[in-house]
């Protein structure tokens, strides 16, 4: 992806209920092992439709880091 922008998710306190995996467009955001959710940055533009709809508020999105 070529956006300035990417989604993380901080895996210590989501409850990988799936609402950020059922919101995003791009469907850059699985379960890692039913135990919480992953963003794959290569696939994630940035757009901040899973941090909205978290409930737990474990995810951000933040300026992508160079390359």
């Amino acid at each position: 992806m070529n956006s300035k922008k990417v989604a993380s998710i901080n895996k210590d306190i989501c409850v990988c209920c799936g609402a950020c995996f059922q919101e995003c467009p791009m469907s850059a955001i699985s379960s890692e092992g039913g135990r919480f959710m992953k963003v794959d940055p290569s696939m994630c533009v940035g757009c901040g439709r899973c941090a909205g709809i978290c409930p737990a508020g474990c995810i951000t999105v933040s300026d992508r880091k160079p390359a």
